[in-house]
């Protein structure tokens, strides 16, 4: 990428420098927006940003003050601001944030409270139970729960902001002079798993905050956005992005569920959001679904064709031309940031044409976590556009094709793996970590993911066939809601593989375009479309076999697909 295609933005050591920045910078901007909803009465609370670093030295003070400094303090709950603060107050503190995914099953949640040996936890009222179990059972290191909400028995967050407060106007300082050592480990964060058990991986304060250094030399945000926080702040494509919107003085809202999302795009006049692609497909094909209702898919097209037209003489009236479909997302939709999973570039493609701008990244929690990501100016269809300037990416271990496995080195690349000193050598080499995808580089050193080494499916022949590749296209299919492709065991050659598809069906559509069909007559319909599709790849990549079911698939909370546990059940 060329110098002169860079953003200007100031670096920071740690994230202590990139709080007290913004909340001088941006003192009496509106940094996050609380709904408080009884009933039918909402009101809005608005936190500046002035008052946010405030909170959050009032309620690290209060942790200091009831003992716990250079600890491991866990936090689990749904994004809301209170987990902000948790978050960033243990950061501030030079405490190590924990961050625990919501969804965990109770064994899963105490396993990773022991394996982390954390000594506090913050958590949501909405996981009282688990929490309460946690705290009888007394297996793990635990001494401290703190409720982000009022709960009967428990220290929570409002009262222990009242406390810092008094203890701060007492002059107790000892929280605000806390030093930070940016190189150590600051978050120690629980991967998905979506291939095996849960790995713990170790980020540093320098790690995060020069990948959120990188993000503002490429991204254009600005301070006058609305975000929402769709990501999951417990998954570090969420949690950085928290930081960067915070770095860039951005307004932060948060959504009411995904059922809710037209509705909070429209009640806060969303501008800028980042989402995994299965929400961002979600939301484009409601829009398109709306337009074929309406008859109006001939004039879009048109309309299409002539905005990319005067394009070409720089001349954008894509915002006017669909000012309907826009204003039918709150009117300010201009930005959105996909990643966590590689998306399907037609999506993208309509977006912008419609000229809300949609770009993708490419990361993992090992890289705090972007690696590579396409902006305005740097976009490419397929490609998860160029590594950032503070990193860098090889392709090694190439095939024929110059398709090989994608290594990364930079200040964003994790410290290890806690206490597994194996699988970290595994990964790390020379301060190269290795990432386990595989994709390639072209000529103009834009970067394309084929797919993920473990997801790989290896005919007899010597073909190999890359499963993301063939579900993005299934995945266009107006019937399909979801699929998976996978190689299932030939009968009678147990060495060799057939390619299969489980294909999830949206019941919306099929209830609209064929409501009194049966299974087996909606399956003859979808496997017709496949063959379709079969026709537009080569031969030893035709699907042969489908599963049809109105069932989800297993996911993570980052909507990823835990295709060991789909391929265990498939197989059962």
């Amino acid at each position: 990428m060329e110098k002169n295609k860079f953003l200007e933005a100031q670096e920071f050591n740690n994230i202590k420098e990139i709080i007290y920045n913004s909340a001088e910078k941006y003192s009496q901007r509106i940094a996050f927006v609380i709904k408080h909803q009884e009933d039918k009465n909402v009101h809005y609370e608005n936190i500046t940003y002035k008052q946010l670093l405030e909170d959050i030295n009032k309620l690290g003070t209060a942790i200091f003050n009831l003992g716990y400094k250079n600890n491991r303090i866990a936090v689990i709950g749904r994004n809301s601001y209170t987990w902000a603060i948790s978050h960033l107050s243990n950061l501030l503190g030079g405490n190590v944030s924990v961050p625990l995914d919501k969804d965990l099953q109770y064994d899963e949640l105490e396993s990773s409270l022991i394996r982390s040996k954390a000594d506090v936890i913050f958590f949501d009222e909405k996981y009282a139970d688990k929490i309460s179990k946690i705290k009888e059972q007394g297996n793990t290191n635990l001494k401290e729960f703190i409720c982000m909400n009022e709960l009967e028995g428990y220290l929570n967050v409002k009262d222990l902001i009242a406390k810092g407060d008094e203890l701060l106007s007492n002059g107790d300082k000892s929280f605000l002079n806390a030093k930070i050592n940016e190189n150590e480990m600051a978050i120690l964060l629980f991967t998905s798993g979506t291939t095996s058990k849960s790995k713990a991986v170790m980020l540093s304060q320098k790690g995060i905050a020069s990948n959120v250094y990188a993000m503002q030399c490429v991204e254009d945000i600005r301070k006058e956005d609305t975000n929402i926080a769709f990501l999951p702040f417990h998954h570090i494509f969420g949690s950085t992005c928290m930081i960067v919107m915070i770095a860039y003085g951005v307004r932060t809202v948060f959504p009411d569920g995904l059922r809710y999302i037209k509705k909070n795009l429209n009640e806060y006049k969303v501008s800028v959001f980042v989402g995994v692609p299965i929400l961002i497909e979600a939301i484009y094909k409601t829009i398109m679904k709306e337009v074929e209702k309406q008859g109006k898919t001939k004039i879009i097209k048109i309309g299409t064709k002539i905005s990319n037209f005067l394009l070409k003489f720089k001349i954008d009236i894509r915002r006017k031309l669909f000012k309907q479909i826009i204003d039918a997302l709150g009117g300010d939709l201009r930005f959105i940031i996909s990643g966590g999973a590689p998306a399907d570039a037609e999506i993208a493609k309509g977006f912008n044409s419609m000229g809300i701008e949609v770009v993708q990244g490419y990361g993992l929690s090992e890289t705090s976590p972007v690696i590579s990501a396409e902006n305005k100016k740097c976009i490419k269809s397929g490609s998860v556009g160029i590594p950032m300037l503070n990193n860098k990416v090889e392709i090694v271990n190439k095939d024929e094709n110059g398709i090989g496995e994608i290594r990364v080195k930079g200040p964003n690349v994790m410290l290890g793996y806690y206490e597994n000193e194996e699988l970290t050598k595994e990964v790390l080499k020379d301060g190269w970590f290795y990432t386990g995808d595989l994709g390639y580089l072209d000529e103009d050193g834009y970067l394309f993911i084929t797919g993920r080494s473990k997801n790989l499916i290896v005919l007899k022949n010597g073909k190999k066939i890359f499963p993301e590749e063939i579900e993005t296209i299934v995945n266009r299919l107006d019937i399909v809601e979801e699929c998976m492709v996978y190689g299932m065991p030939e009968e009678d050659d147990k060495n060799d593989v057939k390619l299969s598809v489980k294909v999830v069906y949206n019941k919306e559509i099929k209830e609209e375009k064929y409501p009194n069909l049966t299974e087996e007559e909606l399956f003859k319909i979808v496997w017709e479309q496949i063959k379709e599709i079969n026709k537009t790849f080569p031969r030893y990549k035709y699907i042969k076999h489908m599963i049809l079911t109105d069932e989800e698939l297993i996911k993570t909370s980052t909507k990823k697909v835990k295709r060991q546990e789909e391929m265990k059940k498939i197989l059962n």
